[in-house]
């Protein structure tokens, strides 16, 4: 049986895809519990810059299994309470500590728990085909994934109760109109843009990049004051560590640069 999540890197670069394109990449318990093990080992990897997450066939994600939804699921609260918080909140709840950047690239359908998916990622692109809703009140549920979280921060508040309270889907045009994916691409070169994007930042000095998106996340439940010292922290140790003289010879000579990470 094929694994529900696959990886490939290369470049500095991780792509990790679901794997399960005959229902759309919908969950299974294996798949979450799979991706959050892949990103921890990609968090390990000294190779791997950048984490790519995607869908196989046509699909970025459709979010639940429905089958496995209702009368068939032991619905009782507490079983249900510790599900939620130990598989369908552990991809989210390893993100919020990622220190490197991640990108989802959105093929076809990101919907319900799939849209909080590429949510909980720091970029999002998507092929000019793509459709996204947060459909959890068309089934009586919440967004468990982190929707009601992030969503407010990336579209606005109004946008996002618009978004979750309707249901509604809203194409590939209107997502980055609203701010909610950064590009639409032609599906054709979706993969390729999306590496190339990627590739930019992999090729930037690995402490700087973490260091950078730590101090935006943090920004945004800080106040200037304290964002401020944390910046001035981590540029004295980002100037005391290799790469910076490397960037800085690497511009002169008008090359790129060689860098190790610290």
């Amino acid at each position: 049986m094929p694994d529900p999540v696959t990886i490939e890197i290369s470049g500095g670069i991780a792509t990790l895809t679901l794997n399960n394109p005959k229902k759309l990449n919908a969950f299974s318990d294996d798949m979450l519990l799979l991706l959050s093990e892949l990103v921890d080992k990609c968090e390990d990897n000294d190779r791997v810059k950048v984490i790519v997450l995607t869908g196989a066939g046509k699909a970025f994600s459709a979010g639940g299994d429905i089958s496995n939804m209702g009368e068939v699921a032991d619905n009782r609260p507490h079983v249900t309470r510790q599900y939620i918080s130990d598989v369908i909140q552990a991809f989210p709840k390893l993100m919020s500590v990622c220190k490197k950047p991640t990108i989802a690239s959105i093929n076809g359908v990101a919907a319900g728990g799939g849209l909080d998916l590429a949510l909980a990622c720091d970029i999002r692109v998507g092929g000019e085909s793509c459709k996204m809703a947060e459909t959890y009140c068309k089934i009586g549920l919440l967004p468990g994934g982190g929707g009601a979280w992030f969503l407010p921060r990336i579209v606005g508040k109004s946008m996002a109760l618009e978004m979750l309270l309707s249901g509604k889907f809203i194409d590939a045009g209107e997502a980055k109109r609203i701010g909610l994916i950064n590009h639409v691409w032609p599906d054709a070169e979706l993969v390729d843009q999306t590496r190339l994007l990627a590739s930019s930042i992999a090729r930037n000095p690995p402490l700087s990049v973490a260091l950078i998106k730590q101090a935006v996340n943090d920004g945004t439940n800080n106040d200037l004051i304290t964002s401020l010292d944390l910046i001035a922290s981590h540029i004295a140790i980002a100037k005391n560590g290799p790469d910076h003289i490397e960037a800085i010879n690497a511009f002169k000579e008008k090359r790129e640069g060689s860098y190790v990470g610290f």
